[in-house]
């Protein structure tokens, strides 16, 4: 038997694309993922405590909550969901072949990758405690700047990239102070980047210092600090600690069969399109998007990848 569709993934993006795809009698088969130290399934949102910029849900919702329901959703409409990893692919010939980490083979005449991007943290115990409790520590000031625990408070932004600058600038809406944490003593950010972040008199800077422990219990307190060059340690008291070392996108189990770029996101070579480099291959999600990385706008690719697929599939004759 070969599956019309199957969406590898089950974050925003894979579920979005799984509601489109199933009331479009696609009947999908989705991969929703085993749990790992990195990821589970649901994706980044299952990291999250309070959402508050979704649409549809005036009091905000938790992560959490938002996923099941989209996972529920799917189902109303007979989602089939398998919850192993897709492990390997082959795209070398249609259908395309894949295999799970519960050792089912599948043919399938399109698929979506949904697999997501995970966040680069700095691997300290107690950053890892605090982000997934909501004690103050997110790798999404655009997600989370704006609510009310980080108000009007000393806010630290670990990084020196275009990421690190732009949420740096975006925090100060909210915070009293940002301070940007480098381990070097020159931004690796574009011109621009950096000529906004010195004009901006709440933003200042740790140079050629690391994050060595985040402090606190329920609730970040502040952070350890040590500086590169004079190995001297120093403690900074902050209300919260934004980790913008980028995102490394879910694509290793590819093994370079789509087209990827630099950094490893998948490339659609249409704007606007799903379309990977392999025909009858579609993206979805933080996987493909380097940029905007929101639940919404992972959302909104799912529902076209999905549109994407059908169109495919009954160009093709598949439908």
């Amino acid at each position: 038997m070969t599956e019309k569709l199957v969406i590898i993934g089950s974050g925003p993006a894979g579920w979005t694309a799984a509601i489109y795809a199933a009331r479009a009698n696609l009947n999908p088969l989705v991969f929703e993922g085993e749990p790992s130290a990195a990821m589970v399934p649901g994706g980044q949102l299952m990291y999250t405590t309070e959402v508050e910029n979704y649409p549809g849900f005036p009091p905000g919702v938790q992560g959490t909550e938002l996923m099941s329901l989209f996972r529920k959703q799917a189902e109303r409409f007979h989602t089939r969901i398998n919850p192993a990893d897709i492990t390997s692919v082959d795209f070398s010939s249609h259908p395309f072949l894949l295999k799970s980490s519960d050792d089912t083979e599948v043919k399938a005449s399109t698929v979506i990758i949904a697999t997501g991007a995970t966040a680069n943290w700095l691997n300290l115990p107690n950053e890892q405690r605090l982000a997934q409790s909501g004690g103050g520590v997110s790798a999404c000031a655009i997600c989370d700047g704006a609510l009310p625990a980080y108000r009007d408070k000393v806010l630290a932004v670990v990084g020196g990239g275009d990421s690190a600058i732009e949420e740096s600038l975006y925090l100060t809406k909210f915070a009293s102070k940002v301070i940007i944490i480098h381990r070097r003593d020159t931004l690796r950010a574009s011109p621009i980047m950096q000529d906004r972040a010195k004009a901006n008199p709440k933003i200042e800077y740790k140079w050629n210092s690391i994050i060595t422990d985040v402090l606190g219990d329920k609730s970040i307190t502040g952070i350890q600090l040590l500086d590169k060059k004079t190995k001297e340690e120093s403690t900074l008291n902050c209300g919260g600690l934004f980790v913008a070392i980028g995102h490394t996108p879910n694509t290793a189990f590819l093994n370079g069969q789509v087209k990827l770029d630099d950094k490893g996101f998948i490339v659609t070579p249409k704007p606007w399109r799903t379309a990977t480099s392999v025909e009858g291959v579609f993206a979805a999600g933080d996987v493909m998007d380097p940029y905007y990385k929101q639940a919404v706008s992972a959302a909104g690719t799912g529902c076209m990848s999905a549109l994407d697929a059908e169109r495919w599939l009954t160009h093709n004759g598949f439908a």
